[in-house]
C-alpha cells in the first residue's frame, strides 16, 4: 500500500502503438485498478445500471481471457457517473482472488475461476458510490466496507469468508443540505515498531487497529474540515503517516504509534486552507511528499515535516483520479484523460521526464510487475514493455 515497486525497470515512453506488448477491449468501464499475480491479471468490470458486475481474469503473456465470472443484483445501488459500478480493485494472493462488488457482496474465487465463498455485508447507500479496494494480510480479507446507513472496518477469514472481527464507524450522510460525510480509504498495513497495525482514514479520523483481534490501538483526529469525506489510503513512512481528506478537506501528519487519542501528543501538523480535491494517493521519498491531485489537476511536491508546499505544477493537464507510484528514479500517475506522466521525484522542482497519452479515459492506477506495466482505460486493458534486446 505503499504505491512502490522494488523493480527498477520499467518503459518510460509509450503510445497506442509504441511498446504495447498487448491490448484487450474491455465490456465497461470501471474506476478499478489492475493487478496481477502468478500470471494473471484480474480487473473488474459492470454495467451501467449495475445489475451485473464482473470478474476478468487474462493470461498475462498475451491478454487472452482465461475466464470471467458475474453477480447479478436486482437492488438499485447509488452511485454517481463520474464512479460507475466496478469500482473496487481485486486483491490475490497467487491463489485466491478477492473481489468486493459494492452491494452485491464480497466473492473469493480459485485462480481457475471456482467460486470458493461470497459474504453478503450490507448495502452500501451513497451518491458517489463506493470505492475501497480490499486487502489480504496474514490469512486476512481487510476491507473498509461503506459508505453509507453503515460503514465499518472487517477482517474475513481467506479460506473460508467467516468474519473474524468488525469496528464500527459512523456512516455516511450524501445529504447536500447538510454536511455530507463517507471514507472511501483503502486500510493499509503499517510497521509500528516491532508489530504490525492496519491504518485506514476514516471519515474525521485516522485509526490503527490490531490486525489480529480488530482492537482499536489508537486514533488520529482532525480529516473533519466543511464534509466529513476522504477518499486517499493513509501515506506511510519512517515512524510517519500522512492523510488527506476529499473534497478539498484538511491534510494533517501524525506520529505512528502510542495509544488512545494521540491526537494532542502525535499529530505533526494540520493544514486545512487551500487544499486541492485529493482522491488518488500519494508517495512519500524522505523527507517530501508527492502527491497528484484531482482539481485543479496540479502535481505536487510537499514537505513531510511540515506540509508546506514546495512546488506546484499542472503538468501535462488534465485532473488525477489514480494514486502515484514509484519505480527507482522515476514516478509515474496517469491522469483522467488516460496520458501517465513520467517524472523524477525531485524535491527542488518539477523534472518531467516523459508524457504517455492514449487517447482513452482512464480512473486507474498503473500495475507494475516483471518489468511490465499494466493499464487500465475505460475502453481496454494495455500491457506496456520494453522492446526486447
Amino acid at each position: 500500500g505503499l504505491g512502490i515497486t522494488l523493480e527498477t525497470d520499467f518503459a518510460t515512453s509509450w503510445s497506442k502503438t509504441e511498446n504495447v506488448r498487448w491490448r484487450i477491449e474491455l465490456p465497461n468501464r470501471g474506476n478499478e485498478s489492475p493487478i496481477v499475480s502468478n500470471g494473471r491479471v484480474f480487473v473488474t468490470s459492470a454495467t451501467n445500471d449495475g445489475k451485473e458486475r464482473r470478474l476478468h481474469c487474462f493470461n498475462r503473456a498475451d491478454g487472452s481471457e482465461l475466464w470471467s465470472k458475474a453477480v447479478t443484483i436486482d437492488e438499485e445501488e447509488k452511485t454517481h457517473q463520474t464512479n460507475p459500478f466496478g469500482a473496487a480493485t481485486p486483491a490475490a494472493d497467487g491463489k485466491r482472488v478477492v473481489v468486493w462488488h459494492g452491494s452485491a457482496g464480497l466473492y473469493c474465487y480459485s485462480f481457475d475461476g471456482e467460486e470458493l465463498w461470497n459474504v453478503d455485508l450490507g448495502t452500501v447507500g451513497h451518491i458517489w458510490g463506493y470505492g475501497s479496494s480490499p486487502v489480504l494480510h496474514d490469512g486476512r480479507v481487510l476491507l473498509n466496507f461503506g459508505p453509507g446507513r453503515e460503514q465499518f472496518l472487517v477482517a474475513l477469514d481467506l479460506e473460508t469468508g467467516d468474519e473474524i472481527w468488525r469496528l464500527d464507524e459512523s456512516g455516511g450522510s450524501d445529504d447536500r443540505d447538510g454536511r455530507m460525510a463517507g471514507s472511501w480509504s483503502t486500510p493499509v498495513i503499517a510497521k509500528v515498531g516491532d508489530s504490525e497495525q492496519v491504518v485506514c482514514s476514516m471519515p474525521t479520523r485516522v485509526v490503527g487497529l490490531n490486525p489480529t483481534d480488530g482492537v482499536l490501538i489508537w486514533e488520529c483526529s482532525g480529516l473533519s474540515g466543511k464534509n466529513d469525506l476522504v477518499y486517499t489510503s493513509p501515506l506511510i513512512s519512517e515512524g510517519v503517516g500522512v492523510a488527506m481528506g476529499g473534497y478539498t478537506g484538511p491534510a494533517m501528519a501524525f506520529r505512528l504509534g502510542g495509544t488512545g487519542n494521540v491526537t494532542e501528543t502525535h499529530r505533526l501538523w494540520r493544514a486545512d486552507q487551500k487544499n486541492p480535491q485529493r482522491i488518488g494517493s500519494g508517495v512519500i521519498i524522505g523527507e517530501h511528499i508527492f502527491m497528484a491531485n484531482a482539481g485543479p489537476g496540479t502535481i505536487q511536491c510537499l514537505t513531510l515535516g511540515t506540509g508546506e508546499e514546495v512546488w506546484a505544477n499542472r503538468g501535462a493537464g488534465g485532473n488525477h483520479w489514480g494514486a502515484m507510484c514509484r519505480a527507482g528514479e522515476k514516478l509515474y500517475v496517469t491522469n483522467q484523460e488516460g496520458t501517465t506522466i513520467v517524472l523524477a521525484p525531485n524535491s527542488e522542482e518539477y523534472e518531467e521526464l516523459a508524457v504517455n497519452p492514449l487517447g482513452e479515459p482512464s480512473n486507474s492506477t498503473p500495475a507494475f510487475s516483471d518489468g511490465e506495466i499494466f493499464i487500465r482505460t475505460a475502453r481496454a486493458l494495455y500491457c506496456i514493455s520494453k522492446p526486447a534486446k
